[in-house]
């Protein structure tokens, strides 16, 4: 047998080998129903009703899901919408991935915003669909749409008739489409709240190829770019070592870069080492011992101002008791675990584009900007992603795959090397936050977020009135921009990541400072919220704090337990970790999550997405950061690059508020307080404040 191996087969000679384990395995969507064998649906006719929306006279539908899937479960859920409004059984629904189209509303994967804006336009696609084919069916009972009803596919009217969406497929088809349709109130529906599998499952577990690293095109050339480092202006370049290898066709510069081009993926990666080239302006002084240097001296001067209520340094002065901590993060990386990749095929006046992305509206219109090819000319197919966490809202390596293919007038897919994207930028910004508090009557009066952050996007009045916001009378926030020639990029919870770590953590000291349980304390400052004007509503928050209080047995067990709470992508989010001490080391055991991201549309889904933001969390802030030393990154792969691994994985437990409020963010909102639940754990144990990540660094 020869060394190779693929993914597939890895998991066939896996099963095979484990005593007989394939026995009886059935994937979802694939079970036997007595003799009758799976349906091929690509091998029946469908009726197009909308850009959602496709059925066949079998019964089988196909539903759209428009949105990059990108991990975060949207595949299975906005689908999950549309079923239910549309009263299909799921077993008979078939999901296919969108691509790029005008019909639909916000194609982006960011934000935690998916669900949030598509939520109405979801429920309206399916319902309208559903009008449809019950007028069809009374018109032909000559009734009143009124005296029907549709439940699993069939229509029946009050005299006990019924057919099958089937049935009426044809004439419903022929109908103009209602503008809008009643809906379901949220106690009649029966999809939506289920745990669901990932519509992808089959596929993921068997191997297929349905991410952009997998996709290939008979004749396509590979290609791979080397990156300028930052700041830097491309000089010279000498190919001619790499010209000579095998599989190497051409050598360019492009836009400041250089690309290789060659006949596969493994030529043009060992081709990169022997291409000698020349930068000028090369920055040496872009070192994060620096920055941190010009961050400590930002935050001891005024600083923009952010958010200010009443009289913040009158009342500080006032204060019997002050307290001040400064908390630092790191520049982070998004180490995507499949590189960063892209197809383009690139013809005179049009082009494909094909792979991993966040933004298929804004690769396109990048493209068009810059080859001056009419964006209406674009088009954009949307592969499933391994890992994003914001680097692929970036168009970056989608345009460089464009302009090689144009350059060389041929279709091209160009891959990143691990070490390319560690190497140059992109970043989650580096950031400090220096919180000061000052304390009257036994009560928070004053509080004070400063900020010192690497992009320019930090703190502003949206962000910096969440949560503590509006919790003390007298508030005051400023935020520092640091320039810097190292490129930064939105990161899973922009701003919020960290923010939500040095608010989490220093108001439990708060807390101490004032001789008072850390939730009894969270639940005094949201009273003194409540009834004001803020992003964010204090008895919702409150209501997580119940729960997580309940659900965690807080101060009811010997663990040592830490808690933190924060506000986020319209959602709200309690936690508390607690941690076992071994050999002085700090261990997270489990985490109890208490969430209100209004209705759960797939509870599956949605508790994967907990459980990864807070495993993420944990594992960033105990292990990762990137170091700058005279221009060069330091950590160039996952050896030198520290995540979070499975001995340090702790239980996650998630409960959910039951509520009729519409849906929420959800990819993003559990990250903020985790580190700092950990943090305040280890505080009550130790004694010991952590303000910098990684705490193990």
């Amino acid at each position: 047998m020869g060394n190779s191996i693929n993914r597939r087969n890895f998991l066939r000679l896996s099963l095979l080998g484990s005593g007989g384990l394939l026995v009886g395995l059935q994937f979802a969507g694939c079970e036997s129903k007595g003799s009758e064998m799976p349906v091929n649906v690509d091998e029946l006719d469908f009726t197009a009703f909308n850009a959602y929306i496709e059925m066949a006279k079998t019964g089988h539908v196909i539903i759209y899901s428009p949105n990059p899937e990108i991990g975060q479960g949207i595949k299975t859920a906005m689908p999950m919408i549309v079923a239910e409004e549309l009263d299909v059984p799921w077993e008979m629904v078939t999901v296919k991935q969108a691509p790029l189209s005008n019909d639909f509303n916000r194609q982006v994967a960011g934000g935690s915003q998916s669900i949030r804006q598509n939520f109405p336009t979801l429920r309206n696609a399916g319902a309208t669909v559903k009008l449809m084919l019950m007028t069809a069916a009374a018109q032909q009972w000559k009734v009143d749409v009124s005296e029907c009803i549709a439940e699993d596919a069939i229509i029946k009217n009050s005299k006990g008739d019924q057919l099958k969406y089937a049935d009426v497929l044809e004439a419903a088809s022929k109908l103009e489409i209602p503008e809008e349709a009643p809906l379901k109130k949220s106690k009649d529906f029966k999809l939506i709240g289920q745990p669901i599998l990932n519509v992808d499952i089959d596929d993921i577990i068997t191997g297929k190829p349905i991410f952009g690293i997998d996709y290939k095109e008979e004749g396509m050339k590979y290609a791979s770019v080397i990156i300028p480092p930052f700041g830097a202006e491309l000089d010279s370049f000498d190919a001619a070592e790499a010209l000579k290898m095998n599989g190497i066709e051409q050598v360019i510069s492009f836009d400041n870069k250089v690309g290789i081009i060659g006949k596969n993926t493994w030529s043009v990666f060992k081709a990169k080492d022997a291409v000698k080239v020349k930068w000028k302006n090369i920055k040496s002084d872009q070192d994060t011992k620096i920055i941190d240097q010009k961050m400590d001296k930002a935050l001891l001067g005024k600083g923009e101002k952010i958010v200010s209520t009443g009289q913040y340094s009158k009342a500080i002065k006032s204060a019997y008791k002050v307290i001040s901590k400064t908390f630092s993060s790191p520049y982070l990386p998004h180490a995507t675990l499949e590189p960063l990749c892209f197809f383009a095929d690139v013809k005179e006046n049009s082009a494909r584009l094909i792979g991993p992305t966040q933004v298929p509206r804004n690769s396109a219109k990048t493209v068009a900007e810059d080859l001056g090819i009419p964006e209406e000319n674009i088009t954009v197919e949307m592969t499933r992603m391994g890992g994003g966490f914001g680097r692929r809202l970036s168009t970056d390596f989608t345009l460089e795959s464009a302009q090689i293919s144009a350059k060389i007038k041929a279709p091209v897919k160009l891959v990143h090397k691990r070490e390319d994207d560690m190497d140059s930028g992109m970043f989650r910004p580096k950031v400090k936050y220096k919180l000061t508090a000052g304390m009257k009557n036994n009560k928070l009066h004053s509080l004070e977020i400063k900020e010192a952050i690497t992009q320019k996007s930090g703190l502003r009045p949206w962000n910096a009135n969440f949560f503590p916001g509006g919790t003390v009378d007298h508030y005051h926030t400023t935020s520092e921009h640091i320039e810097t020639d190292i490129s930064t990029l939105w990161w899973r919870a922009p701003i919020t990541n960290f923010l939500g770590f040095s608010t989490g953590s220093f108001l439990d000291d708060v807390a101490e400072s004032l001789n008072k349980d850390c939730i009894e304390f969270h639940q005094e400052i949201l009273d003194a919220a409540t009834g004001k004007k803020l992003p964010y509503a204090p008895k919702r928050m409150k209501a997580v704090i119940d729960l997580v209080k309940e659900k965690s047995n807080w101060g009811k067990t010997d663990a040592i337990q830490g808690f933190a709470c924060y506000f986020s992508h319209n959602t709200y989010v309690a936690e508390v970790c607690e941690i076992e001490m071994k050999d002085g080391k700090a261990i997270p055991t489990k985490v109890v999550a208490a969430v209100d991201c209004g209705i759960v549309i797939n509870i599956s889904g949605a508790k994967a997405q907990v459980e990864g933001s807070i495993l993420d969390a944990l594992g960033h802030s105990r292990n990762s950061e990137i170091s700058i030393v005279k221009g060069k990154v330091q950590e160039q792969n996952f050896d030198q690059y520290a995540l979070g691994r499975m001995m340090q994985t702790p239980i996650v437990e998630t409960h959910f508020v039951d509520t009729n409020e519409a849906p929420t963010g959800l990819g993003e909102p559990a990250y903020p307080p985790a580190a700092a639940a950990f943090a305040n754990a280890v505080k009550k144990a130790t004694g010991k404040r952590w303000t910098a990540h990684p705490f193990l660094g």
